[in-house]
């Protein structure tokens, strides 16, 4: 891990969210901003964040990440370390401050490496941008049973008091997700995952059979969980083998969250579809 002395955490007020996350910050997109959003000391707010906040004297190098088709990527080198930088010309703070808050909700859980998120911000010109740690990718993917054994962890160390949902609404790629609270998981599932999907596509492709076939489905959920006890924890929330990586000393790290609160049922179920066995047996033993 890049070590960044000095370097002070994202500026977030307190929440009572999640009672095993003691750190983790509250920001809802109708309230006060809690991401510091500055137009920049000069014409470049990466740069001054970087050279200011960031204690570095001075930047070596900039250069291009691939990997990423809805953003810009880039590591910049200084004397104090590298930072991992995304750049959007075409969207507002918003969908980063999602994701920063997820990083930062899963960075202090203390379980999975994750980037340590920096800075948010708006460009001059239109659009936004997020700094973050860089990691030094490695290029193995040996340690699955670590993978499963450290996300068991988050998502027991992520328990939320709150219920189901996140302080602030981001985005699975870039489809908006809602993550209004709610107290039961058969509402929210219901309402703001597959009811949410539902209106997109009809929207869409104005397909009313599927939606309404959808809506039935909605309604007959609630029945098969009767007398199940569902526990709201923090998962990823889009966990797929694009968004895992490992470091150069081969532990895990996952990127590019939207996290939420919800069923750890769900993530059992959903989660694994297509992960190794040696993965999926570990992340069962610590979850159960």
């Amino acid at each position: 891990m890049v070590a960044y002395g000095g370097i002070s955490s994202l500026s977030l007020s307190p929440s009572p969210c999640f009672s095993s996350l003691p750190y983790l910050r509250r920001r809802c997109f109708s309230t006060r901003r809690t991401f510091a959003l500055m137009a920049g000391l000069g014409d470049d707010p990466v740069r001054d964040w970087i050279l200011s906040e960031g204690k570095a004297s001075k930047i070596t190098r900039i250069s291009p990440v691939g990997g990423g088709c809805i953003n810009r990527a880039s590591r910049y080198d200084t004397d104090a370390g590298s930072f991992f930088v995304k750049t959007n010309r075409n969207i507002g703070p918003s969908m980063f401050e999602g994701e920063a808050l997820g990083l930062d909700a899963m960075y202090k859980t203390r379980t999975i490496r994750v980037p340590q998120p920096f800075k948010v911000g708006s460009l001059p010109t239109g659009g936004s941008y997020i700094i973050m740690e860089f990691v030094e990718f490695g290029a193995s993917r040996s340690n699955q049973s670590v993978l499963g054994r450290k996300l068991a962890e988050m998502h027991k160390a992520g328990k939320s008091e709150k219920g189901f949902g996140f302080d602030v609404e981001n985005t699975i790629g870039s489809t908006p997700q809602i993550n209004t609270w709610s107290s039961d998981w058969i509402q929210f599932y219901g309402e703001h995952r597959l009811g949410y999907q539902l209106k997109l596509a009809q929207k869409q492709y104005g397909d009313s059979t599927i939606y309404q076939k959808g809506q039935r489905l909605i309604q007959k959920i609630a029945p098969l969980f009767e007398n199940i006890v569902i526990e709201p924890c923090l998962l990823h929330g889009d966990l797929w083998s694009g968004n895992i990586t490992y470091d150069k000393n081969g532990e895990p790290v996952i990127l590019d969250p939207a996290c939420y609160c919800e069923s750890l049922w769900l993530c059992h179920i959903i989660l694994w579809k297509g992960q190794p066995t040696i993965c999926i047996f570990p992340f069962h033993i610590v979850s159960t």
